[in-house]
């Protein structure tokens, strides 16, 4: 592993074993990083690099547009635009001279919020041609209504879509919807011809977070991938 700062965020790279091999982008809300990749090459055949992205802003880094809190405390203040600024022409660049050669592809993932922003960079940017939701906070105010009516970047080849079973079970007005939303931006993306993959896991949203990333994970890089074992 190796590790660098740009900007006040942490950069941990865990190199692929083949040269060229897919790189994906994981924004983490602390250092799961490294027990995602664990976890993948304990269960996925696929070389790849992981670049796992922590000391994040999360209430403000992952947020596209402010919004009030859905737990009353201070509320989502705007900064995606200017973190992808930074992911794009700072640590991707960095990160990739770090590890030598050209990506097969780069893909881009995130929990809760970091899954809320792993969609919207689809709209900002074209970098990033495979995505993974999981647990994503796609309740977020106006967040469907922008999937389905603002103009995507670059087609993605396939996303990832994962929710626990109980996330919607609450009277939180903002959270409740999380289902819901989530399976009508899956649809949306569906109808396109993406290929999309959904998968509804037991739990809430606190349960086993670094495994159903690594499921993510693991998907996108099997998808399409023509040297995967059967």
């Amino acid at each position: 592993m190796y590790e660098y700062t740009v900007a006040g965020k942490t950069i941990s790279i865990f190199p692929g074993k083949k040269i060229n091999a897919p790189i994906i982008y994981l924004n983490t809300f602390g250092k799961e990083g490294e027990e995602v990749w664990n976890i993948l090459q304990e269960t996925c055949s696929i070389p790849c690099s992981l670049a796992a992205i922590s000391g994040l802003d999360w209430n403000k880094d992952m947020i596209p547009w402010d919004a009030p809190s859905a737990f009353n405390d201070a509320g989502y203040y705007k900064g995606a635009d200017e973190y992808l600024g930074i992911l794009a022409n700072k640590i991707i660049p960095e990160t990739e001279k770090i590890i030598g050669g050209d990506a097969k592809w780069r893909g881009i993932a995130g929990y809760s919020f970091g899954g809320l922003f792993a969609l919207y960079s689809l709209y900002k940017t074209n970098l990033f041609s495979r995505a993974a939701s999981i647990s994503g906070s796609l309740w977020f105010p106006r967040f469907k209504k922008f999937i389905e009516t603002e103009k995507i970047q670059a087609k993605p080849l396939c996303l990832y879509f994962s929710l626990g079973k109980k996330e919607a079970s609450t009277r939180n007005m903002y959270l409740k919807h999380v289902q819901m939303d989530t399976e009508a931006i899956v649809s949306y993306f569906s109808e396109k011809g993406i290929d999309v993959m959904y998968h509804l896991n037991p739990g809430g949203h606190f349960t086993n977070p670094e495994k159903r990333t690594a499921d993510g994970l693991k998907w996108l890089l099997e998808e399409h991938d023509e040297n995967k074992e059967s």
